[in-house]
């Protein structure tokens, strides 16, 4: 018995220090399988019987209803790997299956066979049964292995965080979610992000449910209802992905939501039953997230609803100059909007207030389209609206929801580039019609187009004197553009004007103009409509993040436009 527990605490210390079993296996999962397999040895090596299907029926047939109640409570024992496989989710599908298969499956088995055979053993004292783990751990490594379980907790909550972020950072990219910092921790790993916002409400939320509950079994009430209810969601969303992206007999989705979903279906209603005992938590953030999500997504919605209704026509921008006596302004106009046609009407509002805009007009249009990742090759949309001599342009750069928009000095020479190459070639062939007049062209960024032109840019700074480098703002440094232009392909002459045009206004500086947008709802709008527009989405747009701060957009050269938007 001594050299049995002496080898039992050499193997829970070696699964400390092993880096093999910290990575792919983790500690706690090491110890409890020693502590498992130590307990199936010592107290009873027939419990591997339990594995048989026929006492499950056994045992519910005996304690009926009192059995069903206790299927709730059976759902922690899958929270373990549900942590574990969240962070073997960065893997292929392959090395998850083969973990999963060989490594955490077995693992749960042992671990809980011990604790089954522990509690064969011991079952006449009731106290053992509410920390069947703790008191089947030797007395001797009962301390250290409540460390490492502690410490697991914390290991295992990196999977939610993570996966949090990632969430919201998806919801925001597609519009469902206000927009928040992010902050992305490695230039070369895109998915490694920190939202700071999120990771404090965790905290709170984390402190809110331990403080308030102070009882374990609440918690894993709380727990256990959260994981079935994304279990039995996800059994329904995946009949759905058999019959739509698999193409398969509808009966065998029928069949796959029947066999699954009545297993889930049961252990949710044991679930349900512990709603009054803390499981109305998840449910209660459930709701909240779900209301802010609605509000917003709501309110950005009749925000660009009214955009469309209000958008100019080119006809009047066209008939701008002998009217009102427009200026033409050195430098680029970068105009932010979320149309993908036709003028804003935040615009219209900037220009019947101060005639005058730059001699090079963008509209931008950052889209978030619903793919992962769009090529660089396929990064923009450029188009030209009215003559070549108005220059005016638009640009529609296109983001998958896991792809990175920086706003940055590498950004904006991907998009002079993107109209120096659209000016240089409009090949017909890759253009596509867009609403009307508008050809849009298909543009790469500048490091992805190996025979098209050539940009460079360079810093001036060193031209002036130490007193007038001090005075620049170093969000705004003057810049020496040239375009390299090809040598097979013949330009004419207008085409080599525009792109001299397009190189003096790069030189010159860009501004960018935003709106500056408050909503409001109608006279005659319902109470309900009021409330979601005039408090829940006015408050989370004066809370959350600005689309100046979320696009990153330098404040020097910023110009904000207020409008009331009235939807």
């Amino acid at each position: 018995m001594l050299i049995t527990r002496n080898c039992l605490i050499l193997v829970v210390w070696f699964s400390v220090f092993c880096g093999f079993w910290a990575r792919t296996f983790n500690v706690e999962r090491a110890t409890s399988v020693a502590i498992g397999v130590y307990n199936i040895v010592h107290w009873n090596p027939h419990v591997y019987k339990a594995l048989s299907p026929y006492y499950m029926y056994k045992f519910l047939k005996k304690t009926q209803k009192d059995g069903w109640m206790s299927l709730g409570g059976i759902l922690l024992c899958i929270t373990g790997s549900e942590a574990m496989f969240a962070d073997l989710g960065h893997f292929s599908q392959l090395s998850i299956k083969i973990a999963f298969t060989f490594v955490v499956y077995p693992s749960l088995i042992l671990a809980y066979m011990g604790q089954a055979a522990y509690l064969s053993r011991h079952h006449s004292n009731e106290s053992y049964y509410r920390i069947g783990f703790y008191v089947s751990v030797p007395e001797k490594i009962r301390w250290p292995v409540l460390g490492i379980a502690i410490l697991a907790a914390v290991v295992g909550s990196q999977a939610i965080i993570t996966g949090t972020f990632s969430i919201v950072k998806q919801c925001s990219a597609l519009g469902c979610f206000p927009k928040v910092k992010i902050v992305h921790t490695s230039s070369k790993i895109h998915g490694q992000i920190y939202i700071p916002l999120i990771n404090w409400t965790l905290m709170m939320l984390c402190l809110a449910v331990t403080i308030g509950f102070r009882n374990m079994k609440h918690i894993s009430n709380a727990s256990g209802l959260a994981v079935i209810t994304v279990m039995l969601v996800t059994t329904c969303l995946m009949s759905l992905v058999i019959i739509l992206c698999w193409h398969k007999n509808v009966f065998l989705a029928l069949c796959f939501i029947f066999f699954f979903g009545s297993i889930e279906a049961l252990y949710f209603s044991a679930s349900l039953m512990k709603f009054l005992e803390g499981a109305w938590v998840p449910v209660a953030l459930a709701f909240i997230f779900l209301a802010i999500m609605y509000v917003w997504h709501h309110g950005t919605l009749k925000k660009y609803k009214f955009d469309v209704q209000n958008k100019v026509s080119i006809n009047w921008l066209l008939g701008l100059g002998p009217n009102l006596g427009i200026v033409r302004v050195r430098g680029i106009g970068l105009i932010h909007t979320e149309l993908v046609s036709g003028i804003p009407a935040i615009f219209s509002h900037f220009v019947t207030n101060l005639p005058a805009f730059h001699q090079v007009l963008i509209f931008l249009c950052v889209k978030s389209v619903p793919v992962p990742h769009v090529r660089p090759e396929e990064r923009f949309l450029v188009g030209r609206i009215g003559p070549r001599e108005y220059r005016i342009y638009r640009c529609i750069a296109r983001y998958g929801y896991r792809d990175i928009h920086r706003d940055d000095v590498e950004f904006e020479k991907d998009l002079v580039f993107s109209i120096a190459e659209f000016i240089r070639s409009e090949n017909p062939e890759y253009n596509v019609d867009l609403e009307g007049d508008e050809k849009m062209t298909v543009v790469g960024t500048a490091s992805t187009n190996l025979e098209g032109i050539k940009m460079c840019e360079e810093d001036v700074d060193e031209d002036f004197s130490e007193e007038l480098r001090e005075i620049r703002s170093p969000e705004f440094p003057r810049k020496r553009v040239r375009f390299a232009l090809p040598e097979s392909p013949q330009m004419n002459i207008t085409a080599r004007k525009e792109l001299q045009e397009l190189m003096e206004a790069r030189e010159a500086g860009m501004a960018f103009i935003m709106g500056h947008c408050y909503v409001r709802a109608n006279r005659g709008s319902n109470l309900i409509q009021r409330i979601v527009i005039n408090i829940g989405y006015d408050f989370l747009r004066r809370n959350f993040r600005d689309p100046m701060h979320a696009l990153r957009v330098p404040h020097a050269t910023t110009l904000e436009v207020g409008m009331i938007y009235h939807v």
